[in-house]
């Protein structure tokens, strides 16, 4: 996260643009705290094998992966 903070100030001029860039990794950390949340959930209830927890676990880290997709495409955007 530093390091992308740091990377949005050198390599945009724009206010606006560097506000999306960092933005755009605030919300990849806060959907990773939401998950890793959600895992705590699930492990406290329960270590047994349970499909639905099976799926809270896989829809929490499709959550992330969807949000550094989108991070990377909007780094990309603007930086290219």
């Amino acid at each position: 996260m530093i390091v992308g903070v740091v990377a949005a100030f050198v390599l945009t001029d724009n206010s606006i643009e560097r506000a999306l860039l960092i933005g755009s990794l605030a919300i990849v950390l806060i959907v990773e705290l939401v998950n890793s949340a959600i895992e705590a959930v699930v492990d406290r209830i329960g270590t047994e094998i349970n499909s639905l927890s099976k799926r809270a676990k896989d829809l929490g880290s499709s959550a992330v992966l969807l949000s550094l997709l989108t991070a990377g495409v909007i780094w990309v955007i603007i930086l290219v």
